[in-house]
């Protein structure tokens, strides 16, 4: 396929759907929802539990969302091309990625407030019948029906106007003095700001490897940054410095990017040999920065350092690799037909299990006791898992869709 810009001549990606990057995307949609359902259980090891904030580690729980991360940084690329392809302009393709970044924004910013901050006794709704209202929202502004485009205006405009007042009827703080706050943006928030921010990069990189890394040398000096005393003693350097995550989410995104450029890329006119070789490079240059930045920025998914950024995104580098080698170069199919629907609909899957937790809170109903026990609580995530592909599969059968 050829690239319909001469600012991205040196680009041009290999066309269709690529199954490795659709199994590894519906893969951490799963395991984030499985490890999800493991946060109530109680008596679980340390190695599937997300690690204190300060103790220098992490567990595979806390590679999964840098996983989501990354494997949304293989998809920039894809996506842009195509919209180079529909003749979109510069201008076009940005105002496109802030109208996806503001949707995963929103939502982000309305499941934060379900869960934590509200003021009950203030609200007029129960906080589960306000969650609720909050995904029908979502769904009337970016859902569509029987696979079609999204919805008409007049429904989506319906959708703006029920979060403008769910937003004014939320109540927080201690008394009930505080509206909705941004909190920590949620996990799609999160997402939201580092999609932005990575393809802002990638189109100014014009999709260029070295530049690429320069963007991602950037992200990793402006956490160091925003620790510097001398910085944060000024501010408007402080200020400007005061978002260390978002550009460690952002590396993460754009080691996804470099990584599809390493394998996709054809205008590189290289071979899988070469292609698996400069992947394995790039991982082990990853991991050995990593190594060089633990001893001053230890090893924290909730202080997004460094050394975490690295090392999962060294992990995510590898794993692809693996996952490219046995499902396109040796052919073999890993569960295509329940994979497929989760890897096209990963939004839907993610958000199901707050929408029946919201649901199951509104009717008073809880889940029994016994499945807080490791050995129940695990299996029951895991089935969780499965029903929740099934269901995924008959919702893309009937063509629901939320197209952010």
């Amino acid at each position: 396929m050829s690239v319909a810009s001469s600012n991205h001549a040196k680009l041009q990606l290999r066309s269709g759907r690529i199954s490795s990057i659709d199994v590894f995307r519906a893969l951490t949609v799963l395991v984030m929802i499985i490890v999800n359902q493991w946060g109530g259980v109680q008596g679980l090891p340390s190695w599937m539990k997300h690690m204190p904030a300060d103790a220098d580690a992490m567990s595979f729980v806390d590679a999964v969302f840098p996983a989501f991360l990354f494997i949304v940084g293989m998809s920039i690329p894809f996506a842009l091309q195509q919209r180079l392809t529909l003749g979109d302009s510069w201008w076009q393709r940005l105002s496109h990625v802030l109208q996806r970044a503001l949707g995963l924004v929103v939502i982000g910013v309305f499941m934060v407030n379900a869960e934590d901050g509200y003021h009950s006794a203030s609200m007029l709704l129960p906080i589960a019948a306000w969650a609720l209202l909050s995904y029908l929202a979502a769904f009337l502004i970016w859902g569509s029906v029987s696979g079609g485009p999204a919805l008409s205006m007049p429904w989506r405009v319906a959708g703006m106007g029920i979060l403008l007042v769910l937003a004014l009827l939320y109540h927080g703080g201690a008394e009930g003095q505080d509206g909705m706050t941004a909190q920590w943006w949620g996990i799609l928030g999160l997402i939201g700001w580092a999609y932005l921010i990575a393809c802002i990069c990638f189109q100014l990189c014009r999709g260029r490897l070295p530049l690429l890394f320069v963007c991602l040398a950037l992200c990793l000096a402006y956490f160091v940054a925003h620790a510097v005393p001398e910085i944060a003693a000024q501010p408007v350097l402080a200020a400007l410095f005061s978002q260390p995550g978002h550009f460690s989410h952002t590396a993460l995104v754009l080691c996804g990017c470099i990584t599809a450029l390493i394998f996709f890329n054809q205008a590189a006119q290289k071979n899988n040999r070469q292609r698996f070789t400069a992947a394995i490079v790039f991982a082990i240059g990853l991991a050995v920065l990593a190594t060089l930045m633990r001893p001053e920025y230890k090893i924290s998914k909730i202080y997004a350092t460094p050394s975490w950024v690295l090392y999962s995104a060294a992990i995510c580098v590898l794993i692809f690799c693996a996952l490219y080698r046995w499902i396109d170069v040796a052919g073999h199919a890993v569960l295509p037909r329940l994979l497929a629907p989760v890897a096209a609909n990963p939004l839907i899957a993610y958000l199901i299990p707050f929408i029946l937790g919201a649901a199951l809170q509104l009717a008073e109903l809880n889940l029994p006791a016994i499945l807080n026990k490791p050995v129940p609580g695990v299996l029951y995530a895991l089935g969780f898992a499965l029903v929740l592909a099934l269901l995924v599969k008959k919702i893309a059968k009937a063509g629901i869709r939320l197209r952010i």
